[in-house]
């Protein structure tokens, strides 16, 4: 059984505005409908999570160098809280770096995957993102 990408709603955690508008611009352009809300560091991201003013998302896209707590901080919010443990966190990140790519996996961590370059490589992982996460993959229920 798949999920439907109609019904998914993702948080984007990136600092960088340019990343953001090319992650909200791939989706666009490839008529994704999901809903994507942005935070843009980690400190606001544990708020989004604290504050009960918005629905838990289906899918959280995390980056790891974020202002105030990092993304390796919210990612163990995350996985340590009973309610949020269970959602799927993909890291978004440009380090390559062995030390993070094992932290993140040590943290739960479902996928780690460096960002693209280009708006094409935007695209192509966008598509990617949606195609697994939201076609190919049973997401937990709600």
């Amino acid at each position: 059984m798949t999920t439907s990408s109609e019904s998914v709603r993702i948080l984007l955690v990136e600092d960088n505005p340019i990343d953001v508008r090319a992650t909200l611009r791939a989706a666009r352009e490839l008529k994704i409908s999901n809903s994507i809300d942005v935070v843009n560091d980690g400190d606001a991201a544990i708020q989004y999570f604290e504050s009960g003013d918005h629905p838990v998302p289906d899918l959280v896209l995390l980056d790891l160098n974020l202002p105030g707590r990092d993304g390796h901080d919210v990612l163990a919010y995350i996985k340590q809280d009973d309610a949020l443990n269970r959602i799927p966190v993909v890291i978004l990140t440009t380090s390559a770096n062995d030390a993070d790519v094992l932290g993140a996996y040590d943290r739960g961590a479902n996928a780690y995957v460096n960002k693209p370059i280009d708006l094409a490589g935007w695209q192509a992982l966008v598509n990617q993102i949606e195609g697994f996460w939201f076609s190919a993959v049973r997401l937990p229920p709600a």
